[in-house]
C-alpha cells in the first residue's frame, strides 16, 4: 500500500484530549477503508504564521499512514467537514522517517521552556569560522587614508578666480556678510556710495 504523511490543526480552544479524540476518529476510518497508521505525534498548541478562520494558534497533530488512496480521501473528507479541524495536509511518501519530527525536539531550551535572547550568533563574532578564530583574510582595516576627491580641487580654482577679480566689480549680492555695512546701511546703497567715488 501507498504511504502517506498526514498532518491537521484542530482549532485552539478544544482540549489535547479532544485532539486525541479527532485523531482516533480518523483511525476508525483509515481502519475500516483498509489502511493502518504507523506512528502519531501530538506537536502541541502552537502560533500560526498567519491568521487562519480567526485563529491565531492550533493543536498540530501528525501522523504516518499506510493506506489505499480511497481510505486518505475519505479520512480528508471526515476532516473537511469536522469544524474542529482549520487545515490539513496530507502528502504521499516513499518511506516514512522513523525519527521523532523536529518539532518535537527540544533546541537546548533551559528549564522554563525558553530559549536565550541571544540568536545563532551568540557569543561569536560574525566574522569567525565557529571555532572563535577569523578567517583568512579578514584583518584589521586599520585607519582610512585621506579623501582624494576632485571637489577641493574646484574650490581652489574657484577661490583663485575670486581673488582675481577687483573688489569693485563685485556685485553686491556676492559680498561677503563680513564686508557688510554695519551702520544700519542697505548693500545698494553701499554700492551706489563706490561706484561715485570711483
Amino acid at each position: 500500500m501507498p504511504l502517506y504523511e498526514s498532518t491537521f490543526i484542530a482549532r485552539p480552544d478544544i482540549s489535547s484530549q479532544q485532539v486525541d479524540g479527532l485523531a482516533e476518529q480518523f483511525r476508525e476510518i483509515l481502519t475500516e477503508a483498509g489502511g493502518e497508521i504507523a506512528k502519531t505525534e501530538y506537536w502541541g498548541l502552537r502560533s500560526l504564521a498567519y491568521r487562519i478562520k480567526k485563529n491565531r494558534k492550533g493543536h498540530y497533530y501528525f501522523m504516518n499512514i499506510d493506506a489505499p488512496p480511497e481510505a486518505i480521501s475519505a479520512m480528508e473528507h471526515t476532516m473537511r467537514i469536522n469544524e474542529d479541524v482549520i487545515r490539513y495536509l496530507t502528502v504521499r511518501v516513499d518511506e516514512h522517517d522513523p525519527n521523532p519530527a523536529p518539532l518535537t525536539q527540544s533546541r537546548g531550551r533551559g528549564r522554563d521552556g525558553r530559549g536565550g535572547r541571544g540568536g545563532r550568533w551568540e557569543g561569536r563574532r560574525r566574522d569567525d569560522d565557529g571555532e572563535g578564530r577569523r578567517r583568512e583574510g579578514d584583518g584589521e582595516r586599520g585607519e582610512r587614508p585621506a579623501r582624494q576627491d576632485a571637489a577641493p580641487a574646484a574650490d581652489a580654482s574657484a577661490k583663485e578666480a575670486a581673488s582675481e577679480t577687483p573688489a569693485s566689480e563685485t556685485p553686491a549680492s556676492e559680498t561677503p556678510v563680513s564686508e557688510a555695512p554695519s551702520s544700519g546701511e542697505s548693500t545698494a546703497d553701499s554700492g551706489a556710495e563706490e561706484k561715485s567715488d570711483g
